[in-house]
C-alpha cells in the first residue's frame, strides 16, 4: 500500500553516519566514520562478573518492570557523585535515567517544542540531536564555532532576532564533530546570555570524562543558580553504548514532564543495565577505569594526528583537540568535499562529510570528520595514508 506519512517525519532523511555504516560493515573497508568506543575500552570482565552476581542474587529485580524515573540506587549515587565531583545539581533539580543521552534530546524537544519553534545549535553539531530536533518540526538556527566554542556575538544576535527560542543546544567538551572545547569564559558568557534572554540551555556532555590533554573545565550546569540548564550525561562512552544508559539532571518541573513523555516511549530504561552501571561505579575503581580510557584515547589520538601531520598537512588541516573521539579535517577552498568523501569510500576508507553536521545539510562544507577510537592502530595509519594519497591527487596546488 502507499503510506501517507505524518508531516512531522515526511522530510526526515536517514542519518548520513548510519548510511555510511552500510559501507563500513564490509570487512575490507577501513571505517573512520563511526563514533564507537575502542574495543579495548570495554570493561567486559567486570560487566560479566556484575551480571552473574545480579542474576544469581537478585534476578527478579533485574528482569521485572521498574519505575520510569530509573533505578533508585543509581539515581541516588549519581546525584551525590555529580554534585561532589562536578558541582552539578541544586535543590530545584532532579535526575532521570534515560535510554542513552539521545533520549534526553528527544524528551526535551518533545516536552518543550511546538512546530516552528527555534532551537539554537552550534554549527556544526551532532547529527543525531539535529535530526531529533527536526523530527518535531523545529527550526534550527546554527551559530558558528570559534576555536574556543560558540561565537557569543552571533549567539546574542540570534537571541535578539528570534522570538520563540526554546533552548540552546551545546556540546561544550570535545564537541562532536569539531573536537572544540568551550572555554570557561565562554561558558560563563553562555549562561549569562541564557539568563538575560530567559532561555534554557541543553548541555550535552558525552565525552567530558575522555580528556587527555589540558585542564578540566567545569560544566555550564555548575553555574546554574536559576534552573536554566538541562544537563545530559551518559555511560555510553565510559562503560558501554549497547547498554543504553544515560541521564538528565535538570529542573524538577521539566523532568516531570519528560518522565510522562518517557512513559509513552519505553516505560523505563533497561533495569539490568542500570544495575550494572551502579555496581560498576560503587564496587570497582571507577577513577582508575576513567584513567585507563584516557590513556587509550591519548595513544590513539596521537597515532591519528601523527598520521595526519605526515600524510595530509598542509593540504588538509584539522582542529587540535584535548579529548574525545573525533578530528575535524578541512579541505582547501575549491576542492569538492563530497567528491573527496565518495572517492575515499571507493578506496575502502569511510569518513563522514561535514555537511551532515550542519543545521542546513544542503549548505556547502569543506570539512569531514574522522573517528580515531574505533579502528585498530594499523587501520588508522593505513586509512589516513590512503586519504593523504587521495588529497595529493585532488589538490594540485
Amino acid at each position: 500500500m502507499e503510506f501517507q506519512f505524518s508531516n512531522r517525519v515526511l522530510k526526515l532523511k536517514p542519518s548520513a553516519i548510519r548510511e555510511i555504516f552500510k559501507y563500513a560493515s564490509d570487512p575490507s573497508v577501513i571505517s573512520l566514520s563511526a563514533g564507537n568506543p575502542a574495543p579495548e575500552a570495554f570493561p567486559s570482565k567486570e560487566i560479566a562478573e556484575i551480571s552473574e552476581r545480579i542474576l544469581a542474587q537478585r534476578p527478579i529485580d533485574a528482569l521485572q518492570y521498574s519505575i520510569t524515573e530509573g533505578y533508585e540506587p543509581l539515581r541516588e549515587y549519581l546525584t551525590d557523585y555529580m554534585k561532589k565531583m562536578h558541582g552539578i545539581g541544586r535543590d530545584f533539580d532532579n535526575i532521570l535515567i534515560t535510554s542513552g543521552a539521545q533520549q534526553v534530546m528527544d524528551l526535551a524537544a518533545k516536552s518543550l517544542c511546538n512546530e516552528g519553534d527555534v532551537v539554537i545549535c552550534e554549527a556544526p553539531s551532532f547529527i543525531g540531536s539535529l535530526n531529533t530536533f527536526r523530527s518535531y518540526n523545529t527550526r534550527l538556527r546554527g551559530i558558528p564555532m570559534d576555536s574556543d566554542g560558540m561565537n557569543m556575538e552571533e549567539l546574542e544576535k540570534a537571541l535578539k532576532e528570534e522570538s520563540n527560542v526554546k533552548f540552546i543546544y551545546t556540546i561544550p567538551n570535545f564537541q562532536n564533530p569539531s573536537g572544540i572545547t568551550m572555554s570557561w569564559a565562554k561558558r560563563k558568557q553562555l549562561y549569562a546570555l541564557a539568563k538575560k534572554y530567559h532561555v534554557l540551555i541543553l548541555e550535552d556532555n558525552p565525552y567530558g570524562d575522555l580528556r587527555f590533554h589540558g585542564e578540566h573545565i567545569e560544566a555550564v550546569k555548575s553555574l546554574d543558580d536559576a534552573g536554566l540548564v538541562l544537563y545530559a550525561g551518559t555511560f555510553s562512552k565510559i562503560i558501554s553504548p549497547g547498554m543504553r544508559v544515560g541521564y538528565a539532571i535538570g529542573p524538577k518541573e521539566l523532568l516531570q514532564k519528560m518522565i510522562v513523555c518517557k512513559q509513552g516511549q519505553d516505560v523505563h530504561t533497561n533495569i539490568w543495565s542500570q544495575m550494572v552501571c551502579h555496581e560498576f561505579m560503587t564496587r570497582y575503581n571507577f577513577d582508575e577505569h576513567l584513567k585507563k580510557l584516557q590513556e587509550i584515547y591519548l595513544k590513539k589520538s596521537a597515532i591519528a594526528t601523527g598520521a595526519l601531520d605526515k600524510y595530509l598537512i598542509p593540504k588538509v588541516t584539522y582542529n587540535p583537540i584535548e579529548g574525545g573521539l573525533f578530528l575535524w579535517c578541512t579541505l582547501p577552498d575549491g576542492v569538492d568535499m563530497l567528491d573527496f568523501c565518495k572517492q575515499a569510500v571507493l578506496r575502502k576508507v569511510c569518513v563522514v562529510p561535514g555537511n551532515a553536521f550542519l543545521t542546513d545539510d544542503s549548505a556547502p562544507s569543506q570539512s569531514f570528520r574522522i573517528n580515531f577510537s574505533t579502528p585498530t592502530d594499523g587501520q588508522l595509519l593505513k586509512g589516513i595514508q590512503i586519504l593523504g594519497t587521495l588529497a595529493n591527487e585532488m589538490i594540485t596546488n
